[in-house]
C-alpha cells in the first residue's frame, strides 16, 4: 500500500495531507492532521436520483470519543446523535464548498468526516473543511475548487492564524474565512466588540493565508488527481423560458409593484405560474414551472439593478418598519417581542443556578456551557404545515448565531451567577429571523435584569448581481431576496463594534468591495435598530422578576464541603428537599444558594453555616437535648455537633436530677464555656440565667450561634463575677471521663 504525504507550515503550525492508505474505495479520501489532531475525510458520488430538481449535497462530521481517550457519556455508551459542535462543523463545511458544484449537476455527493485524534489543542473544524476540499480536489467529483479555511484570533493586539483552544481563550476574534483564489466564499465570526476596520484586516489576513492551503492542495492533486467525471447537466430549454416570457410580459413587475405585503405578492405570482402553465399545456408542467422561475429570477433582478427597487417598494438601504415590546409574559423571568416588517421573533429569557449548566460530551475542551440559546422555528412561521420535533441542522445554526452575538456582552458569573437561556421563538418569518433573534434576545434579557454591557442588535446584508460585474446591496433582506438573491451577510454588535458575523453566498466568490460596503451599511442599519431597542429600554431592569431565583453566594472552609455534601449527597439533597432552593457548591468553596423564595434562602444559609461553622468559647446557642445522663445532658448546638451541660452548670439551685431540670428534646438556651483539645465541647445553661425567676434569657436565640464579648454578656445581677474571670475549674474541659460533646458522625 503505498501513500501520499503532503505537508507545508501554516500560522503556527504544520498541515499535512496524506492519501492513499484509508478509505481506497471513495471517490476520494484524505487524512488531514494538524498537530494531533488528525481527522479522515472522505468524498464519495452516487448516481442522480430520478426527478431530483435539486443538488443533494450532504455533509456528515462524525465525532468519535476515542479520539480524545473518553467513553461516551450516554446511557448506550456509544455515540448517537450528532452534537451541536458536530452540526455546526456540517453547517460550515458546506457553506463554501456548495457554490462550487456546477450549475445544473444533479449527482448525490457525500462528504463524511471521521475525528481520529483531538488533541485538545488544534480545533478540528478548520481540518474538515480543508479536508474536504482535499478530498474533492484529487477525486473524480466535479468540483471548481480547491478552497481554502483560516482560522485567525486576536490577542493582545496582535492577530494570530489558525489560534489553539487555549489562544481563543484569551482572543477577543473567533473568525473562520474560506475562499477559493478568486475571493472570499464564507465567513464565521464572534468578537468582542471590535471596530470594523480590525475585522476587515483579519479577513484580509485569513484570505490570503488560504491561498497557502490552496496552493498544498493543488500539489497533491498534480500528483495524485483523478480525472473529472462527464455529468449530465439538468436545465430548462431556453425556448421553453422564451414562451413563458411571451406569455407573462410585463405581468410580474405589476405583481413586484401593487402587491400588498409576502401573501399577497405570493398569491398573484403563483396565479401567474398558473397561467403559463394552463397557457403551455402542451409542454411539460414541471419545465414550464422552472421556466417561470427563471423568468421570476431575471426580472427580479433588474428591477432592483436597474430601478434601485426592491420587490417590496423599498429602496436599497431602507428598513422595514420596527417595533419592540417587553414584558409580555407574566410568569416569564424576562421576555421581548421584536418585530420587522413581516418577521417576529419572541424572546424568553431563563435564569437558573450554576448546576443548571449544559454538560457537553464533545472533543473539545468545553465541557459546560453558561449561555444557551435555543432557536424554533415552526411552520406556522411562513404559513405553512409541517413537522414538529427536534430542531434541525438550521434551528442548531441559527440558534448558534444569535448566542455568539450576545457573548460579548453577559455579565461574568462573579457579577452574576446565574446559568441563562434564551428560546427563541420565530412566530413569522420573511427575512433573517436569526438576526430578530439577536435583537429579541437582547430585550429579554434587560427585562429578566440581567446586567449586560450594552444592546446588541444585528441586521443581513444581501447582494444581488449581473452578468455586466454590477452588483447592489440590500439592507434588510426579505424572502424573496434571499431566495434569489447572491448573498446573506449577517452582521450583529452593539454601537461600539462588531460581536458576530455571518456570511453565506451563491457565486463563486465576492470581493473586498463588497465586504467593505456590507460591513459599512449594517453598521449603519445596526445603529438605527439600536435606538429602537434603547426607546423601548434604556438599560436592564433594576429589579428581577418575583419568579426569578435570587442567587445568594457564601463562602464555606474547604475542609467543610464534605459536611454540606454528605454521605453521597445525602446532606445536600435533605437541604434542597427541605426549603425548595437550589444549592450548589463548588471546589473553592463558594456555595451559591438560589430561590424567588427569600425565607427559603434565609433557611438554606442557616442551615449550610450550621453545618460548617465550629462553635467557640462564648457563643450562645438555642439547641435540643438530644441525650439524658445521669451527669448532665448532650444538646445539639449545630446540626451534627452537640455539647454537654454538666448537672452542674443546669441550675443557680442544686440539682438532684438531670431530668428535674431538662428532658430529651427539650429546647434550650446554652452557652460555650470550654473546648478541650478533642474537640469535645463544654456547655452551660446556668451562666446566662437570671436570679429572677431562673429563666432563660431571650438574647441571641437564632439558633446560628453568637460571639459574646464580655460587653455582651448578661449580667449575673448577683454580683459574682463573669465566668470569664472563674478560676480552671468551672471553665476548663470537664473532668476526666466524662462526655463532653463534639461533633457527631453523620447518619
Amino acid at each position: 500500500m503505498t501513500s501520499s504525504f503532503f505537508e507545508r507550515r501554516i500560522g503556527q503550525a504544520d498541515i499535512s495531507l496524506e492519501t492513499g492508505k484509508l478509505a481506497l474505495q471513495a471517490n476520494g479520501s484524505v487524512v488531514i492532521r494538524s498537530g494531533d489532531s488528525m481527522t479522515l475525510v472522505t468524498a464519495t458520488m452516487a448516481k442522480p436520483r430520478e426527478g431530483i430538481d435539486f443538488f443533494p449535497l450532504t455533509i456528515d462530521f462524525e465525532e468519535r470519543m476515542y479520539a480524545r481517550g473518553k467513553i461516551p457519556g450516554s446511557f448506550f455508551k456509544r455515540e448517537g446523535r450528532p452534537s451541536t459542535e458536530a452540526i455546526l462543523t456540517n453547517r460550515l463545511t458546506d457553506r463554501p464548498l456548495r457554490p462550487l458544484f456546477p450549475k445544473g449537476f444533479r449527482n448525490d455527493v457525500q462528504i463524511i468526516a471521521t475525528a481520529l485524534s483531538a488533541d485538545q489543542e488544534n480545533p478540528l473544524d478548520i481540518l474538515v473543511i480543508n479536508g474536504a476540499s482535499a478530498a474533492l480536489t484529487i477525486s473524480d467529483i466535479p468540483f471548481n475548487g480547491p478552497i481554502g479555511a483560516t482560522r485567525i484570533g486576536y490577542v493582545n493586539g496582535d492577530f494570530v492564524v489558525n489560534p489553539t483552544y487555549e489562544d481563543l481563550e484569551l482572543s477577543t476574534l473567533d473568525i473562520v474565512v474560506a475562499g477559493t483564489r478568486e475571493g472570499v466564499l464564507m465567513m464565521e465570526a464572534g468578537a468582542k466588540e471590535l471596530p470594523d476596520e480590525i475585522v476587515l484586516e483579519a479577513i484580509h489576513l485569513g484570505q490570503s493565508t488560504n491561498e497557502e492551503i490552496i496552493d498544498l492542495q493543488v500539489e497533491m492533486a498534480s500528483a495524485v488527481g483523478r480525472q473529472k467525471a462527464e455529468f449530465e447537466i439538468a436545465g430548462t430549454p431556453d425556448e421553453i423560458v422564451q414562451q413563458v416570457t411571451n406569455i407573462i410580459g410585463d405581468k410580474l413587475n405589476n405583481a413586484f409593484d401593487e402587491s400588498k405585503g409576502k401573501s399577497d405578492q405570493a398569491s398573484r405570482i403563483s396565479s401567474l405560474k398558473e397561467d403559463a402553465v394552463e397557457n403551455l399545456s402542451d409542454l411539460d408542467a414541471s419545465e414550464v414551472s422552472e421556466a417561470f422561475e427563471i423568468l421570476l429570477e431575471r426580472e427580479f433582478r433588474a428591477k432592483i439593478i436597474n430601478e434601485g427597487k426592491r420587490p417590496d417598494g423599498r429602496g436599497l438601504k431602507d428598513i422595514r418598519e420596527l417595533d419592540c415590546e417587553i414584558g409580555l409574559l407574566p410568569r416569564a423571568h424576562g421576555s421581548g417581542l421584536f418585530t420587522r416588517g413581516e418577521t417576529q421573533v419572541l424572546g424568553v429569557a431563563t435564569l437558573g443556578s450554576i448546576g443548571d449548566v449544559q454538560r457537553l460530551d464533545t472533543l473539545s475542551p468545553q465541557d459546560t456551557k453558561r449561555f444557551m440559546l435555543h432557536y424554533n422555528f415552526p411552520p406556522y412561521s411562513t404559513g405553512e404545515t409541517g413537522r414538529v420535533g427536534s430542531p434541525g441542522r438550521r434551528e442548531v445554526g441559527h440558534g448558534a448565531l444569535a448566542e455568539r452575538a450576545l457573548l460579548a456582552v453577559l455579565p461574568d458569573e462573579d457579577e452574576f451567577p446565574y446559568t441563562l437561556r434564551i428560546v427563541a421563538e420565530a412566530l413569522s418569518s420573511n427575512g433573517s429571523t436569526s438576526m430578530a433573534s439577536t435583537c429579541a434576545a437582547t430585550l429579554a434579557l434587560m427585562d429578566a435584569g440581567v446586567p449586560i454591557k450594552k444592546p446588541v442588535a444585528g441586521i443581513s446584508i444581501g447582494l444581488v448581481t449581473n452578468e455586466n460585474g454590477q452588483f447592489a446591496t440590500l439592507t434588510d433582506i426579505q424572502g424573496m431576496e434571499d431566495h434569489f438573491g447572491d448573498m446573506d451577510f449577517k452582521v450583529a454588535g452593539t454601537a461600539d463594534g462588531i460581536t458576530a458575523i455571518q456570511l453565506d453566498i451563491k457565486v463563486q466568490s465576492i470581493g473586498f468591495d463588497v465586504i467593505e460596503a456590507t460591513l459599512e451599511q449594517a453598521r449603519e442599519a445596526r445603529m438605527h435598530i439600536l435606538d429602537m431597542i434603547k426607546d423601548t429600554i434604556a438599560s436592564p431592569r433594576d429589579q428581577m422578576s418575583p419568579y426569578a431565583p435570587r442567587m445568594i453566594k457564601i463562602q464555606v472552609p474547604v475542609d467543610k464541603i464534605g459536611a454540606v455534601i454528605g454521605p453521597g449527597g445525602k446532606t445536600i439533597r435533605s437541604i434542597v428537599e427541605e426549603t425548595k432552593a437550589t444549592v450548589d457548591i463548588q471546589d473553592d468553596g463558594t456555595v451559591l444558594i438560589g430561590s424567588p423564595d427569600e425565607a427559603a434562602t434565609k433557611r438554606a444559609i442557616q442551615i449550610i453555616e450550621g453545618l460548617t461553622k465550629e462553635a467557640k468559647v462564648g457563643d450562645v446557642y438555642t439547641g435540643k437535648v438530644v441525650r439524658i445522663m445521669n451527669f448532665g445532658a448532650f444538646v445539639e448546638i449545630l446540626p451534627g455537633t452537640d455539647g454537654m451541660v454538666h448537672i452542674s452548670e443546669l441550675s443557680n439551685e442544686h440539682v438532684p436530677s438531670v431530668e428535674d431540670v431538662v428532658k430529651q428534646g427539650d429546647e434550650v438556651t446554652v452557652e460555650v464555656i470550654g473546648i478541650d483539645p478533642s474537640g469535645r465541647i463544654a456547655l452551660s445553661r446556668r451562666s446566662l440565667l437570671e436570679d429572677s425567676g431562673g429563666q432563660n434569657t431571650s438574647a441571641n436565640r437564632e439558633g446560628t450561634g453568637t460571639d459574646r464579648g464580655p460587653g455582651n454578656r448578661n449580667p449575673r445581677g448577683d454580683g459574682r463575677p463573669r465566668r470569664d474571670d472563674r478560676g480552671s475549674g468551672r471553665s476548663g474541659p470537664p473532668q476526666s471521663g466524662r462526655r463532653s460533646g463534639g461533633q457527631r458522625r453523620p447518619d
